[in-house]
This record gives C-alpha cells, structure tokens and sequence, in this order.
C-alpha cells in the first residue's frame, strides 16, 4: 500500500507543477508580458489553453476575470490532491485497523464500526458547514450526501437551537452529540 501513495503523491505532485506550468504560460501571455501574437505567445497559449480555457468559461460566466483562470487550476488542482492523498490516507489506515479489530475479535470489530461511522459522519457535518460557506446548499449534487447522512441530527437539534445572528450553532451541537454518543459507546465495549 506504501508503493500505491507514493505514486500517487508522485501524481499529485506532477499534476501539481503541469497546472502551475500552465497558469504561468496562460498568465504570460494574457498579461501581454509575451506578445500573444509571436511565436512563443502562440505556443504558450496552445500548450496552456486545454488546460485553462474550461475555467475561463466558468469564470467569465461568474463574472469573474479570465485572466485568474489558471491560478484557479492550481488552487484546483492542490485542493483535489489534497483531498486525494488524505482519502488514500484514510483506506490504508482503516485496511490495517480492521485487519486488526478482525484478529482481535468481534469487540474491536464493533468498536472500529463506531469509530469509522463517527469519522464518515463528522466529514459530513465538516463538508456540510464548508458547502453552506462556499454557497452550495441542500440541494447543490455534491451536498445532498452530506445532508442525507447528518439531516437526522442538525435538524432536530436546529430547531432546538436556532441560528444566533449569522452563525448556525447546530452542526457544533450536533459534533459534539456525536463525541459523547461516541465516547459513551466505546466505554460501553471496553
């Protein structure tokens, strides 16, 4: 498993300097620091256009610049492979523990199954409060997961706790539910 992230960190980190590649070429030559018009502005925009021209659309229809296209790219791009190499992480951290809690018999396995569940589902709240920051909501396609899976908690404890001015104090309640309800299960099992 050690061979498979250290080629996928070797992935990332190329991906990584391709997308800065081509934000400093796009970057070049919108900028006119190289004439678009010669022949290393027409090469830098052919070998950076594949790459940036999908954000740029996305961008100009935001109403944002297209000249900030391609370091769009490389905040993309870092961010995915981040989250990439943390998930890879996460598998080979939860293989091992449940290679182990399977040899220690079916107390470690009930405890690893809580400790996964409480993982997944603080990810969830953890997705959900960044989703509503960034302006993706309920009904967003990458959001409803992370609704379906902590809506049982946030909304009861929403409508206990109401929002204080800006802040949704819910998502808080319902971690720290969670921990304890945690906590109380794997005292339980020891």
């Amino acid at each position: 498993m050690f061979a498979v992230y250290s080629i996928a960190r070797s992935v990332v980190f190329a991906a990584f300097c391709v997308a800065l590649l081509a934000a400093t070429a796009a970057w070049l030559v919108r900028t006119r620091r190289v004439s678009p018009f010669g022949t290393l502005g027409r090469t830098l925009r052919s070998l950076s256009e594949p790459f940036t021209a999908p954000i740029e659309r996305r961008l100009v229809r935001a109403g944002g610049n297209p000249v900030h296209a391609g370091w769009w790219l490389v905040i993309g791009v870092a961010v995915v492979g981040v989250l990439l190499l943390s998930l890879l992480d996460w598998v080979a951290r939860t293989t091992l523990e449940l290679s182990g809690a399977t040899h220690a018999g079916p107390r470690a396995v009930l405890a690893l199954v809580v400790q996964l569940t409480y993982e997944v589902l603080v990810v969830a709240l953890v997705v959900r409060v960044v989703g509503t920051w960034l302006g993706m909501f309920r009904y967003a396609r990458w959001m409803r997961p992370a609704y379906a899976l902590t809506d049982w908690l946030v909304g009861p404890i929403s409508r206990i706790l109401p929002p204080v001015g800006m802040f949704d104090w819910s998502p808080l309640a319902a971690w720290l539910v969670l921990w304890v309800l945690r906590q109380l299960l794997l005292s339980v099992m020891a």
